[in-house]
């Protein structure tokens, strides 16, 4: 864009949405990232913080008249670069769209605005014993639209349920500006195309979500149950783990940390040194047969070879919680991290760490790597020095992913694909579905002003 038709856009923004459109240099520069370490090249026009579907809507037709590029943003906090805007882009911040607009208990249902953050809503639905099941690591600091845009999940999934089983319907902002209104309220719903699941995941490049309706929990009965194993290796965790799937007992949360990211946490938190090499899972159970499952689990785990302790106290559950839940900034310890994310059927763990200890002797890197051991997704973190990733990094990461896609598994399994893996799309989804792909978000944004760049490599 030239500066004369990017004074044109701010312009018409600024008349049509007074006091909501910002331009500071600041500002702009902070929307070029977010917390994967990647930036856009150049800044960003403008940045409207939007207020009302209005906003949302009026923004859209200015940016549609004009052929100005849109990214939608809420947090900030994706893995994947797939809110960064960069030169001659809008950015839609929903941010301040952060109300719950119904929550009805006995239909087990809300209504919310996209800006609202996870940890918020499920504090303000705890009055009416209610819970939304999605919980990600970055559940205090991510918005329920951000969620739902990159499809994701956390540690809560094997047993609740991902974003795309926990949303009913989304009211949606086209990139001409018409609302659309996808779902339903009902438990059940199959009238025409599901629309509702296509927009899940979809990262912005199909229409800006701006209200959603969620499927609600009660919140689980009886006291939950944590108990920790440690291994010698991580490929022995691993396994532990897919016998404890194959047992047949469903807990609510099993994570594996690899003895890198232990050892890591460990050294964070002023915590004794585990020992060399020590893998560890973490697992709570919970309802009103927390207990049984809980000592079903041990006998598993031991079985397997590892050395099981029972959390004897909440305080000694809540240390190993905060243990896992320390990873992120346990890696910023030791560089900037490239924080990857891949699943494998849960039997093929034990295959795909053996594929990362491979990788690490073959490029003479550390890769330490969390898992959330219940649904095989795993997040493998690549230490590198300065913002620059090396070409050596992206090529070990390119055979991390090919790994994961030869025993069955998946490029992505919460943070989207963003910038970070578009190139690498094509291998998993096969020539004609992306090219299937690629022409439905055509459907939906003939002019390409949404999220360019995104999910699909230009």
């Amino acid at each position: 864009m030239t500066a004369a038709s990017v004074a044109d856009v701010v312009e018409r923004l600024r008349l049509a949405l007074d006091g909501r459109v910002d331009t500071d240099p600041a500002c702009l520069e902070a929307a070029r990232a977010d917390k994967s370490g990647h930036a856009a090249s150049g800044r960003p026009v403008a940045i409207v913080h939007a207020a009302s579907v209005a906003d949302v809507q009026e923004t859209l037709r200015i940016a549609h008249a004009t052929g100005t590029p849109v990214v939608t943003r809420g947090a900030g906090t994706g893995l994947a670069g797939g809110a960064n805007a960069g030169a001659g882009e809008i950015v839609l911040s929903v941010r301040d769209m952060d109300r719950i607009l119904e929550v009805r208990p006995d239909d087990l249902i809300a209504v919310v605005e996209p800006g609202i953050l996870n940890a918020d809503l499920n504090r303000a639905l705890a009055d009416d014993g209610l819970w939304w099941a999605p919980d990600p690591a970055s559940r205090e600091i991510s918005t329920v639209g951000g969620n739902i845009a990159t499809g994701a999940g956390g540690l809560l999934c094997a047993k609740y349920g991902v974003v795309r089983d926990a949303v009913l319907g989304v009211e949606l902002v086209l990139a001409d500006g018409r609302l659309l209104r996808l779902g339903h309220r009902s438990v059940k719903g199959v009238t025409g195309l599901d629309l509702t699941s296509l927009v899940i995941g979809s990262e912005g490049t199909l229409g800006v979500i701006v209200s959603a309706t969620l499927k609600l929990r009660r919140v689980v009965a009886g006291r939950a149950r944590t108990l920790t194993a440690s291994f010698p290796d991580v490929r022995r965790a691993a396994g532990a783990a897919a016998a404890v799937t194959a047992s047949g007992v469903q807990p609510a949360i099993m994570e594996l940390m690899d003895a890198a990211s232990l050892a890591a946490v460990h050294r964070l938190l002023d915590l004794p040194a585990p020992e060399a090499g020590a893998a560890q899972l973490t697992i709570q159970t919970d309802g009103p047969a927390a207990s049984e499952e809980a000592e079903s689990i041990a006998a598993t785990l031991e079985a397997s070879g590892g050395t099981v302790r029972l959390a004897q106290s909440d305080a000694e559950a809540e240390l190993l919680w905060r243990i896992r839940r320390s990873m992120h900034p346990a890696m910023e310890t030791l560089g900037t991290a490239l924080i990857e994310d891949v699943s494998v059927p849960r039997s093929a763990l034990p295959e795909m760490f053996d594929e990362i200890a491979r990788i690490e002797h073959a490029y003479g890197l550390v890769i330490p790597t969390v898992c959330h051991a219940g649904d095989g997704n795993l997040h493998p973190n690549f230490i590198v020095e300065g913002p620059d990733v090396p070409e050596r990094v992206w090529e070990a990461a390119g055979e991390l992913f090919q790994a994961a896609l030869r025993l069955g598994g998946t490029l992505t399994g919460e943070h989207g694909v963003g910038v970070l893996k578009r190139r690498w799309l094509e291998d998993e989804l096969g020539p004609d579905q992306w090219e299937l792909q690629r022409q439905i978000t055509r459907v939906f944004d003939p002019a390409g002003i949404l999220n360019p760049g995104k999910v699909f490599a230009p």
